[in-house]
């Protein structure tokens, strides 16, 4: 009778598995949903944690993120993720989000500003408009960049402890690529250098490398653009000026008559992108910075992800002797 009623049980364990009432011991456990609100900050989470969580980002490419409003299906989505990465917290999608926090309505580890800041997360001064905290483009600064993957690690290692050494390891990998990037190419600037950006974003991806952004032909959101003219002084005073690849046609034809009567170099490089890793793109911003400071930009060569050692070691030797600079695009 025993034998009868343990070869019962056992059918319906085995039933139960395949009706999903039950797990299979052997399946693996679901991927942590990570949502980030805009693309560059999915690719700082992508390039940390890669193939260990799940990423997917709310405001599409080309939306202005200041205007854009969460749709019925995002709030679902959000209600389902384990852990939400902000820009901090300005955003209006951002500010809907700490709401819906608030209310109960989702139970994601949610990041805002005052997370990114216990990891070293800091704002800029917009030294052109009263001095006032910078919140756009933060992550164009590597530090703030590995305060926000920090924040994350903390967060999936909350809602997923079994898998906290996982988050730890692409954490420290995705520290030593960025901190020997800052450092290879940090070497090449000297000091106090001065740049005229075209919108306070562009402030982000110069200040690290010791360049004072000085003043911006759109000075913020809310401001309108300031005329050429006014601007040519101040041009003529600094090294360069910066802007972003995607930004409109009339802020681009500003900076280029801006360059044309102050005889100063341009800078292009990305604010917003989507599908690459944050490495690469902080490479590719810093050599189009130290290419219009007419420093010899780094060549690039293909090295691993996994090849941290051996990239950290080249970044911090090279760049001396011969004056050439050997750059490193990283490759997942």
């Amino acid at each position: 009778m025993g034998e009868v009623v343990g070869t019962r049980a056992k059918s319906l364990v085995i039933l139960l598995v395949l009706l999903g009432a039950l797990p299979f011991a052997g399946a693996s456990p679901e991927k942590p949903l990570v949502v980030a609100t805009i693309a560059p900050i999915a690719s700082i989470v992508e390039d940390a944690f890669g193939d260990s969580v799940e990423v997917v980002y709310l405001i599409p490419p080309g939306t202005d993120p200041h205007e854009y409003q969460l749709t019925a299906s995002q709030i679902e989505l959000l209600q389902r993720a384990s852990v939400i990465v902000t820009t901090g917290g300005h955003l209006p999608v951002e500010k809907r989000i700490s709401e819906l926090k608030a209310e109960g309505t989702i139970t994601a580890e949610t990041l805002f500003i005052e997370d990114y800041e216990r990891h070293g997360f800091r704002y800029l001064p917009e030294y052109w408009y009263n001095n006032k905290d910078n919140p756009h483009g933060v992550w164009l600064d590597p530090y703030n960049a590995l305060a926000m993957a920090e924040a994350t690690e903390g967060a999936l290692e909350k809602v997923d402890p079994d898998r906290a050494e996982i988050y730890a390891s692409g954490y420290q990998n995705f520290r030593d690529r960025v901190e020997a990037i800052v450092k290879a190419y940090r070497a090449l600037v000297d000091a106090n250098h001065t740049a005229v950006i075209q919108m306070p974003p562009d402030q982000y991806a110069l200040e690290w490398l010791g360049i004072k952004a000085v003043a911006s032909i759109k000075p913020e959101e809310e401001v309108p653009a300031l005329g050429v003219e006014d601007l040519v002084p101040k041009a003529e005073g600094s090294d360069l000026i910066v802007y972003a690849v995607e930004s409109p046609d009339q802020l681009k034809d500003a900076v280029k008559e801006l360059s044309l009567k102050s005889g100063r170099p341009t800078a292009e490089i990305k604010v917003f992108w989507k599908d690459e890793p944050y490495t690469e793109v902080l490479i590719e911003n810093s050599a189009a910075i130290i290419r219009a400071l007419g420093g010899e930009a780094p060549q690039q060569k293909p090295v691993q992800r996994s090849d941290v050692t051996d990239y950290v070691l080249l970044s911090l030797v090279t760049g001396v002797l011969l004056g050439t600079i050997i750059g490193v695009i990283l490759k997942k």
